[in-house]
């Protein structure tokens, strides 16, 4: 596109616009000005060409995970996305979550994660210890602190090809995200719940997972969610199934409660 002012360009953006029933991409030159970010571009659409364009955001700073959306096809955050990052004459194309319904336009409706992380039993502290009691080693507290960054934005939900190319999956399998917090519960020296990485295999679809690391690649805040989450808990939950030992004690326990 051409160039205005100093430090101002006119870009070539394609916008997905539509409902659950039917749109599609519609192209919009519009000005882009130094030091500006995508969802920056989305407001001055909405302001001028789109007013009625749908765009979930709330803080504009990366923290509540609210604006993901696709941009060339990759799980962005809209605010994090900094418009210097494409040449002048590129197209930039913003469209919605692809693993999730659209609501409108560039809004999707993103409550299967709310419905997975119903399904995971909250932290059990143990049996006659009271709040104020709790104690845990410095270690064990930055062990799972990691996991606590997530913003949910669910761009790792999104991406990870299990629910992405296959909904029917949806129902068994709880993504990356909810997997990881079964993940962060299970390394709680203090969480007296039971065997969680059996739960998260059994239940939560742990076994689906086969550690591409795409979920890691889009997290924002650069978690390490396949090699410091999934993979120990894949591994846990392996060493109880097949170690003879484990088996052996579990018949034997089992026996005598019998």
């Amino acid at each position: 596109m051409t160039s205005t002012e100093k430090g101002t360009h006119l870009q070539h953006f394609r916008v997905w616009r539509g409902d659950e029933t039917k749109g599609e991409l519609v192209d919009y030159p519009v000005e882009v000005n130094e030091g500006e970010v995508v969802l920056d571009i989305i407001h001055r659409l909405q302001a001028t060409e789109a007013n009625d364009l749908a765009v979930r955001w709330n803080c504009k700073a990366g923290k509540c995970g609210s604006c993901s959306a696709e941009i060339n096809g990759r799980p962005r955050l809209l605010c994090m996305t900094r418009m210097n990052t494409f040449a002048e004459d590129e197209i930039v194309t913003v469209t919605p979550l692809r693993t999730f319904p659209v609501i409108r336009d560039l809004v999707t409706d993103v409550s299967f994660n709310y419905t997975k992380a119903r399904e995971i039993p909250s932290f059990t502290p143990p049996e006659g210890l009271e709040p104020g009691e709790y104690r845990m080693q410095q270690v064990d507290v930055e062990r799972s602190q990691e996991f606590r960054k997530c913003i949910e934005c669910y761009l790792c939900q999104n991406t990870c090809h299990v629910v992405r190319d296959h909904e029917e999956n949806k129902e068994a399998f709880a993504g990356p995200r909810y997997l990881m917090r079964v993940a962060e519960l299970d390394m709680h020296p203090l969480d007296a719940h039971g065997n969680r990485a059996a739960e998260a295999q059994e239940e939560h679809g742990l076994g689906f997972c086969n550690i591409t690391k795409c979920c890691t690649e889009v997290c924002p805040e650069h978690i390490k969610i396949t090699d410091n989450a999934l993979i120990p808990m894949k591994e846990r939950a392996v060493d109880r199934k097949y170690d003879p030992l484990v088996w052996l004690g579990d018949k034997i326990f089992r026996r005598k409660d019998s």
